[in-house]
């Protein structure tokens, strides 16, 4: 089951070109995953007061086609896989009314503990992100 979010380009988040400046796109699949939790019941905060922490351990994006000033862009989030104590992400990001490509990312978050050191997945994480899944 995935989760969209849609995102509104504004000046700021671009270059003297108009064109989405791509460092950018971590800020917008960042987002796009806090929101992915929240749908699903799961709580960052909750979890931060309680000792327990997202971190990221891999990035990768592939820039397929330039964002620019005044679009509007959809970020659809899928969980990719589950390990016993991460989670790689798939993040697809079109502009909004064409559906057109722009960025595809793969984000690989770790669970760790205050110590930073990692820390197995509740069962309950675990079963909010992989619900309505097929695999």
């Amino acid at each position: 089951m995935s989760h969209t979010l849609k995102i509104r380009m504004y000046y700021e988040d671009t270059d003297c070109g108009g064109v989405v400046y791509y460092a950018n796109y971590l800020r917008y699949v960042e987002r796009a995953r806090t929101e992915f939790f929240e749908s699903r019941g799961v709580s960052l905060r909750k979890l931060m007061d309680e000792g327990v922490y997202f971190v990221v351990a891999e990035a990768a994006l592939k820039y397929v086609s330039p964002g620019r000033y005044g679009d509007i862009m959809a970020i659809e989030t899928n969980v990719d896989r589950v390990g016993p104590a991460s989670i790689v992400f798939r993040h697809s990001i079109s502009r909004d009314n064409t559906g057109e490509k722009l960025v595809e990312a793969t984000v690989k978050l770790g669970c760790v503990g205050k110590d930073m050191k990692p820390l197995r997945l509740r069962q309950n994480i675990m079963e909010a992100v992989t619900k309505g899944d097929e695999s």
